[in-house]
C-alpha cells in the first residue's frame, strides 16, 4: 500500500485505470501526467455535440477536476513525461522533476497522422483531436455560412461535415478512395453514408488526391491532383491517427504499431503497462494483435491494465466498439478489425437505413453494425463471442430473433 503507481497520459484510459485503482482497493500513491493542461475527458463528443453546441462545455470531462482530490488522486496536467528510465523505475518530466514508480501505465494514445504537402502548416488548416482543437473549430463554423472543406472521408471527417452541414455551412468532403469507409465497412455499406451526407448537401470528392493548400498567409483551399481549387475559409483535415510510442521506444519497450501488451496488457518490462490507443494487444480470443483507437476500448482497457496494475487477474478479451452519429444516422458497431473483408449478410432495408448488417468470417459473425436498429447490440457481442457457424438466411430474417442463432 505504500507503492507509486503512475498514469502517463491524461485521456479516458488513464481515468478509467486510476478509478479501477481505487475500486479495487489500492491505497497507494497515483498519479496521472497529462501534456494537456486539461483534466481527462473523452473524445466522441469533439466532433459531435460539443462541436455542434448541443452539449456544455463541460461535458466531455471523464470526471469533474475535484473528483481526482476526493479520491487521492494526482493530477499532473500540463506536464510532458520525457524520459522513462526502465531500470530505475523513474519518469522524467520536461519541468525538470524525476517521479518514483514501482509500476507505471502508459496511456499515451495516439496523434493526428499530418498531410506532408505544401501549405499543409498555413493557418486555417486544422486537425481534430484535443478540446482545444473541438473549441477553435467551434468558434469558426458555429455561425454556419463558411466554407468547409474536409481531406479525409473516415469516421472523423464525416462526423465534422455532419456537424458542420447542420451547423449552415457549405461542406466538401475530399476522398481518396471511391466510397467513404469503404476500407472499413465495404462498398455497400459505405454508400449508405456516402448518400447520406449527399442528400443533406455535402459535396462527395472521391477517388483524388490533395496535391496543396492554397493560400498566402491563410488557407483559402484545398487545390486536387487535377489542378482544381476547392474554396475553403476552412480547413480540416482527419487522415487517421499514429500510436504515441515515443516515450516507450526511447525507453526500449518492445513496440510494432503501438507498444506491445499481453492480455494482461503488460509490456516488455513487468512493471510497466499500456492501454487504450497506444496499445498492441494479443487478443486473447483471436490469438493475434489489434490495437483499437475508439473511445469503448480507451474506457475497457484502462479499466482492466487498473486491475492488471492492482494485483488482479486480468485477460483483456473485450470485443471492440464504437459508434456515430451523422445527420439522422445512428450506428453501433462491433467486431474486430479487418472483418468488412468477410461475407456480408444484411437484415433489414438499407435504401430506408434502418437494418443491421453482419460480416461473416468461415461463417462464423466477425462484426455487426446496427444502423438506427436499436437494444440488439448485446446480442451482436454475443454472436460475436461465441463464435458459432450461423446460417446466412436466418441472419437475415428479421423474423428470427438474433438471440435464437
Amino acid at each position: 500500500m505504500d507503492q507509486d503507481l503512475i498514469i502517463v497520459g491524461a485521456g479516458l484510459a488513464g481515468a478509467s485505470a486510476a478509478e479501477a485503482l481505487r475500486d479495487s482497493g489500492f491505497e497507494g500513491s497515483v498519479t496521472i501526467v497529462g501534456t494537456e493542461d486539461e483534466a481527462p475527458y473523452i473524445r466522441p463528443p469533439l466532433s459531435k455535440e460539443f462541436l455542434a453546441g448541443s452539449a456544455e462545455e463541460d461535458s466531455p470531462y471523464v470526471h469533474p477536476r475535484e473528483w481526482y482530490a476526493e479520491r487521492s488522486i494526482g493530477l499532473e496536467a500540463g506536464v510532458t513525461a520525457v524520459d522513462l528510465d526502465l531500470g530505475g523505475h523513474g519518469l522524467v518530466l520536461d519541468d525538470g522533476r524525476r517521479l518514483k514508480y514501482d509500476r507505471l501505465l502508459l496511456a499515451t494514445g495516439a496523434v493526428p497522422r499530418r498531410l506532408t504537402i505544401p501549405g499543409a502548416e498555413l493557418p486555417g488548416v486544422h486537425y481534430l483531436r484535443t478540446f482545444g482543437d473541438s473549441r477553435e473549430l467551434k468558434s469558426l463554423i458555429s455561425g454556419g455560412g463558411r466554407k468547409v472543406a474536409i481531406v479525409g472521408a473516415g469516421w472523423i471527417g464525416l462526423e465534422v461535415a455532419s456537424t458542420a452541414r447542420s451547423l449552415g455551412n457549405e461542406v466538401t468532403v475530399i476522398g481518396m478512395e471511391d466510397i467513404p469507409l469503404a476500407a472499413i465497412v465495404g462498398e455497400r455499406i459505405g454508400e449508405v453514408f456516402a448518400s447520406l451526407h449527399r442528400e443533406h448537401g455535402v459535396e462527395l470528392r472521391m477517388s483524388t488526391r490533395t496535391s496543396r493548400i492554397a493560400g498566402d498567409g491563410q488557407a483559402t483551399g484545398v487545390v486536387l491532383e487535377s489542378g482544381e481549387t476547392v474554396p475553403a475559409d476552412v480547413v480540416v483535415v482527419g487522415i487517421g491517427a499514429v500510436p504515441s510510442t515515443g516515450l516507450a521506444e526511447k525507453a526500449g519497450l518492445e513496440v510494432d504499431n503501438g507498444i506491445l501488451v499481453d492480455q494482461t496488457l503488460r509490456t516488455s518490462d513487468p512493471d510497466v503497462f499500456a492501454a487504450g490507443d497506444v496499445a498492441n494487444e494479443l487478443h486473447p480470443v483471436l490469438g493475434r494483435r489489434i490495437r483499437v483507437e475508439h473511445w469503448a476500448n480507451a474506457l475497457n482497457q484502462g479499466q482492466a491494465a487498473g486491475q492488471s496494475m492492482a494485483g488482479q487477474q486480468v485477460s483483456y478479451d473485450r470485443v471492440p466498439y464504437f459508434y456515430t452519429d451523422q445527420f439522422d444516422l445512428g450506428m453501433e458497431y462491433s467486431g474486430y478489425p479487418g472483418a468488412a473483408k468477410g461475407e456480408l449478410v444484411v437484415r433489414g432495408d438499407l435504401a430506408s437505413r434502418e437494418f443491421i448488417a453482419f460480416w461473416l468470417d468461415d461463417g462464423r459473425v466477425a462484426a455487426g453494425m446496427n444502423v438506427n436498429v436499436w437494444d440488439v447490440n448485446p446480442a451482436i457481442e454475443e454472436l460475436i463471442r461465441s463464435g458459432r457457424r450461423v446460417d446466412a438466411g436466418r441472419l437475415a430474417n428479421a423474423d428470427i430473433p438474433l438471440e435464437g442463432l
